[in-house]
């Protein structure tokens, strides 16, 4: 919660594979709540509330994942509905003159996209959210110590994170009010 607190503030893009890392883990656990505090609470250096407080939000994104269906897999409404927004920013900065720079990084992925929904085999999802699965899928990769993907995780990393990087820091001066996508900021 702590963590997630901070990175939602910070960067949306690794807010959103965080709480998608945190989807995993509580499947892992089966959503049991002795081992959620053992494994993802315990260790941690805070006093007996604050343990209290981070056990009930692991339990609290339990019980959404189970109430949306999600028990076995997919993703919680809520970072879909960030990712939404960040595919809307994308779609803004493609044709504002203040998303030049980033029109320009897009570009050079756009390329790679086709060769993405193949691999990822995802149909209908959005540009921005094939980038997230991919980036998603390279941090399981390299998790699981899986080498047989290296090569093309490290270039789906190259090709991608710049890109996220600067749409995340584009999309937090927009929510920050230090960029106004029209250009009125005076």
């Amino acid at each position: 919660m702590f963590i997630a607190q901070k990175k939602r503030h910070e960067n949306i893009a690794e807010y959103i594979l965080y709480l998608w890392q945190l989807e995993d883990l509580l499947r892992a656990l089966r959503f049991d709540t002795k081992a959620i505090f053992d494994t993802l609470v315990a260790p941690h250096d805070l006093n007996p509330q604050q343990k209290q407080t981070l056990l009930g939000w692991y339990v609290e994104l339990g019980g959404l994942l189970k109430q949306e269906g999600k028990e076995n897999s997919g993703h919680m409404t809520h970072t879909l509905h960030l990712i939404g927004s960040l595919q809307q920013l994308h779609q803004q900065l493609m044709s504002l003159p203040v998303g030049e720079e980033y029109k320009k990084m897009f570009e050079k992925l756009a390329e790679e996209l086709p060769r993405l929904r193949i691999v990822i085999a995802k149909d209908g999802i959005s540009d921005i959210e094939l980038c997230f699965r991919a980036l998603y899928g390279v941090m399981l990769y390299r998790i699981k110590g899986d080498e047989s993907k290296r090569e093309v995780s490290e270039d789906v990393v190259a090709t991608i994170s710049p890109v996220i990087g600067k749409l995340a820091e584009i999309f937090h001066r927009v929510e920050q009010g230090t960029l106004d996508l029209y250009g009125n900021n005076d």
